[in-house]
């Protein structure tokens, strides 16, 4: 029986409920019976989601919106501190907790598995939820995405697993002592963060530290990062490291991967046995996060043959290369990739699945920090479709940074000998699309932003 509601959290505010952090956590304390309450800046599916489990949502941010009686108001890093909200919870003197603090208390007392690092958290987080779900074990998880089979990114289970995606941008993953915890690579990213690598390693040999007693490490042995961490932390007293990959040095060796279509038959050796499943989504990236899945379930206790059968029945999240639709006999596909690592995946596992498709990208840059630092290699990745559009710099939490553009990704891109335009007008990019686009092409819209938003709009162009 999962735990019930940590007292601090009874009548819990969200300032950003609607985002995808914050609202799994509002969905598990609903659903454990907290009377949930918060406030987005817009209407949204998953506001009406939180609605049907009986919270209450605002649009708009007041302070009338919080009840006197709230017992905390929870924030995630994006929030300022001039927030109407915020302010009259320090008038009140209610307590503020973060989403990591709020996210932690959820977790203790279950036996969990935290993932952290670049790139494919989300997936890996997801697989293992479907995964324990279609073994009949109910987690409990929290995910930064939407499951395309259940649609939802957080549920309460009864079950003694809880699955949590770890977050590293903000440090905020260090909150967390998990039984299992995955670490998928360690790079340079959240720049507004993180001033080097080094204060990176940092931060995740914290994270390393606050894994429970006779826990485990569950690591690449494929990533230069991941494998300078797990030179860090081998020798840390009480930590059972688990590495993974196509290395010859890997405990869970990839023994083969093989393409099929927008699926993978995977092949690893484990214990000195092979075994081999299905994952039913393209691209060797994924196969690799399945992989990942597989030894952080076996490290909990649970038989390898059966969770590599239900690993197969994952079918992908929202964003992470979701067809939309078809139209003119042309394919859509939303994808999260925001990063050049995840760029570069998602363009070759198009590419692997649809080899004599023509591959059409619309990318919008997500923050200005991450342009300036990475602008350059993003470019490079789109060179790796047949064309590509590029909007603007999608802000998010951030104000503008004097001369960081699109340009310094539509410069790149032109460097490297790809087909780039740039759009300033996002209106105009279902109209453009359906001028290049040909039967049998595949549009990306890609980006962490509301580049989403134009997949729909590009279809009923192509249909009219």
């Amino acid at each position: 029986m999962a735990p019930g509601i940590p007292a601090a959290m009874e009548r819990p505010h969200f300032i950003g409920i609607g985002g995808a952090g914050m609202s799994g956590i509002a969905k598990i304390l609903s659903r454990r019976g907290a009377k949930v309450a918060g406030s987005d800046s817009k209407e949204s599916a998953t506001a009406e989601a939180l609605r049907a489990l009986g919270a209450t949502v605002h649009i708009g941010h007041a302070a009338g919106h919080l009840a006197d009686d709230a017992t905390c108001v929870v924030v995630s890093s994006a929030i300022r501190d001039d927030n109407p909200e915020l302010v009259r919870a320090g008038e009140l003197s209610i307590p503020v907790v973060h989403r990591s603090d709020a996210l932690a208390s959820l977790m203790r007392g279950l036996r969990s598995i935290a993932v952290a690092g670049t790139h494919g958290k989300t997936t890996t987080t997801s697989m293992l939820a479907v995964a324990l779900t279609e073994l009949g074990l109910d987690p409990s998880y929290a995910i930064g995405g939407d499951l395309a089979g259940p649609g939802t990114n957080a549920t309460h289970g009864e079950g003694a697993i809880f699955v949590a995606e770890a977050d590293e941008s903000d440090r905020s993953f260090q909150k967390y002592d998990p039984e299992v915890a995955i670490v998928l690579n360690v790079e340079l990213d959240h720049h507004a963060n993180y001033a080097s690598m080094d204060e990176i390693y940092d931060s995740f040999e914290t994270f390393t530290g606050k894994i429970a007693p006779d826990g485990t490490l569950v690591v690449s042995a494929d990533q230069a990062g991941a494998v300078e961490l797990t030179r860090r932390v081998r020798d840390l007293s009480g930590l059972n490291v688990v590495t993974y990959g196509e290395s010859e040095t890997a405990d869970v060796r990839v023994h083969k991967i093989t393409p099929r279509g927008l699926t993978s038959e995977v092949t690893v050796v484990l214990n000195g046995k092979y075994l081999t499943f299905t994952v039913s989504v393209p691209g060797r990236h994924y196969a690799l996060n399945a992989v990942a899945a597989l030894a952080a379930g076996v490290a909990l206790g649970i038989p390898a043959h059966n969770l590599a059968s239900a690993l197969g029945t994952y079918t992908g999240v929202k964003r992470r290369l979701q067809l939309k639709g078809e139209a003119a006999g042309v394919q859509v596909i939303d994808s999260y990739a925001h990063h050049p690592t995840e760029m570069t995946a998602d363009l070759e596992a198009m590419r692997g699945a649809a080899t004599d498709a023509r591959i059409l990208v619309v990318f919008q840059p997500h923050l200005f920090s991450r342009t300036q630092e990475l602008g350059t290699e993003m470019g490079q990745a789109l060179a790796l479709a047949d064309a590509s559009v590029v909007l603007d710099i999608y802000p998010a939490r951030e104000d503008p940074v004097p001369g960081v553009t699109s340009a310094l990704i539509i410069d790149a891109a032109k460097a490297a000998g790809a087909d780039v335009t740039a759009v300033h007008d996002k209106a105009k990019v279902p109209e453009v699309i359906a001028g290049m686009a040909k039967p049998g092409d595949l549009v990306l819209t890609m980006g962490a932003g509301d580049v989403t938003d134009l997949g729909p709009q590009i279809l009923e162009h192509l249909s009219s």
